[in-house]
């Protein structure tokens, strides 16, 4: 498998992250079925991605950056479907989440 192959299954398993923890709120605690459903296939197909994703890129570089953008755009999801705002600290968290992910990717090593 190729490295874009490899960056394609990871941006294939942030999508599904982001779609599977957004709507999460949903399944109101797992009582309600189609949402939780629709949940535990979304982040099952996540997993799996990730997994592929981790043949070819390092683990620590995919994983923190699935995590970071996951995190990042999960809140966002909020912002705009449940109208949660996060304040001045998760604001400057969001951004320093997105700056590690950036150092990560163009400047992080591996041996």
């Amino acid at each position: 498998m190729s490295n874009f192959s490899g960056y394609i299954f990871l941006f294939l398993a942030i999508i599904l992250g982001i779609i599977s923890n957004g709507f999460l709120k949903s399944t109101n605690g797992f009582t309600i079925i189609a949402p939780t459903i629709f949940c535990i296939i979304s982040i099952i197909a996540c997993i799996f991605c990730l997994s592929k994703a981790m043949n070819v890129i390092p683990v620590g570089f995919s994983y923190a950056t699935y995590g970071g953008l996951t995190i990042t755009a999960v809140t966002l999801f909020g912002v705009f479907k449940y109208n949660q705002i996060p304040n001045l600290y998760g604001i400057i968290g969001i951004v320093l989440i997105i700056v590690g992910v950036i150092l990560l990717n163009t400047l992080g090593k591996t041996t």
